[in-house]
């Protein structure tokens, strides 16, 4: 079993992955401008927000102090990528999120078999349980590209 600081750099880590991803989708729903994408899109916001409260919850249960809810060098790379991306619209901020969705759900797959007590655990694949959902919403929007059919130019 992995000792405390070593729990607290690990749920640091993800914390800061689900900062990043929210500030990620921020700049994303500026070019949303499907109403229905919009709406989803900013409840999966909510989600990264909700994972960094329950996040940094542990991390100050252990002793550890969890990260500032501001972007971090890796996540200014995110958010200038997703920036760039949206700049072409609908369709490329969606794609956008597929990409920083697919680095959350790899890393929250291989937390998932951290040795870690059972109830950090059971958080952790609850958040992987969200980001698969944001994945294949996402995906499956992407390929039925779903603001069209809401009468939304994909640029």
């Amino acid at each position: 079993m992995m000792d405390d600081k070593e729990i607290i750099e690990k749920l640091s880590s993800l914390c800061q992955l689900d900062i990043d991803a929210f500030h990620a989708y921020g700049r994303a729903l500026e070019h949303i401008e499907a109403a229905m994408l919009r709406d989803q899109i900013a409840k999966f916001q909510s989600d990264h927000e909700r994972h960094v409260t329950d996040l940094s919850a542990l991390i100050s249960r252990l002793g550890g102090k969890p990260p500032e809810f501001s972007r971090d060098f890796k996540g200014f790379l995110l958010e200038g990528f997703t920036a760039l991306r949206s700049m072409t619209g609908t369709e490329g901020a969606m794609k956008s999120l597929k990409s920083a969705e697919e680095m959350t759900n790899k890393r929250y797959g291989d937390a998932r078999s951290w040795d870690m007590p059972l109830d950090i655990i059971s958080l952790i694949q609850s958040n992987f349980e969200d980001e698969q959902r944001h994945l294949h919403y996402v995906e499956q929007s992407i390929d039925n590209r779903v603001w069209e059919a809401a009468g939304v130019s994909p640029k």
